[in-house]
């Protein structure tokens, strides 16, 4: 059963996303259509990378997913239909591939579907679907595309190591106010060496405790442990970590080994 997810900051209140959707299914009836998320601030890619790489490999290999952030006609930019891990990306080269991809992709192709006048505006919903259509349905990239062998680049903020400091930052803020940083366990391990460790962060608060889940302390409590994206989180046990922390996207964390 082919399936194709929707990453998008179209939000819910407009057309917007009944048009993508009924494009779709006009094209391909028996398609799965999942919605990742459709409430990606509005031309965000960094946000919308960071939920599809760590959600997309869920999915069966095989899985479209079409990427609806900055995608409005634009003489700079190229739309390209990208093969990645056994699955496949359609979405506009403005930096989300390098930001999503740990490692280069398998094969790559600009494009060339003709587009629709009366889509001129929206080409989400005509060259997007017309591609993961396509390749939903068993479609080859070559058929829908130039092949090319590099995309726009964006980089990630990565942490650093200073002595025995790891300085990251804030890169998201789930829909439960924890606040994820930019320090991957991998990288975490790396450096700890199984010493002790404070973290520190604003308003000059601590931790010294990696936990396995939130309900390790008692509710109202903060916490920090790894989270199903790998990254830690700073969190609040039933509560809003973000607001009662002051913490925001960009705020500086350290964490001092002992």
């Amino acid at each position: 059963m082919p399936i194709i997810t929707l990453t998008t900051d179209l939000g819910d209140k407009d057309i917007y996303q009944a048009a993508l959707k009924g494009s779709i299914l006009s094209l391909l009836p028996g398609v799965t259509i999942v919605d990742i998320t459709h409430s990606v601030a509005a031309f965000n890619t960094q946000q919308a990378a960071f939920i599809l790489k760590n959600s997309f490999h869920y999915f069966p290999a095989g899985t479209v997913h079409l990427i609806g952030i900055d995608t409005v006609f634009n003489t700079h930019t190229r739309y390209l239909a990208v093969a990645y891990k056994g699955h496949f990306f359609v979405g506009a080269d403005n930096g989300i591939f390098s930001l999503m991809f740990d490692a280069g992709p398998t094969e790559m192709v600009e494009l060339n579907i003709m587009q629709d006048l009366k889509f001129l505006h929206f080409p989400l919903a005509d060259i997007f679907v017309k591609a993961a259509c396509h390749l939903a349905g068993g479609g080859s990239l070559t058929e829908i595309g130039i092949p090319i062998v590099e995309t726009e680049k964006k980089m990630n903020l990565q942490p650093v190591v200073d002595r025995n400091l790891i300085r990251g930052m804030v890169i998201y803020i789930d829909s439960f106010q924890n606040v994820i940083t930019n320090i991957t366990k991998d990288f975490f391990n790396q450096v700890q060496h199984g010493r002790r460790f404070v973290l520190y962060f604003k308003r000059n608060e601590t931790i010294t405790h990696l936990s396995w889940h939130y309900n390790e302390v008692p509710e109202g409590e903060k916490l920090c442990l790894f989270g199903i994206s790998d990254h830690l989180e700073i969190a609040i046990n039933k509560g809003n970590a973000s607001g009662l922390l002051g913490l925001n996207l960009g705020d500086s964390v350290i964490i001092d080994f002992q």
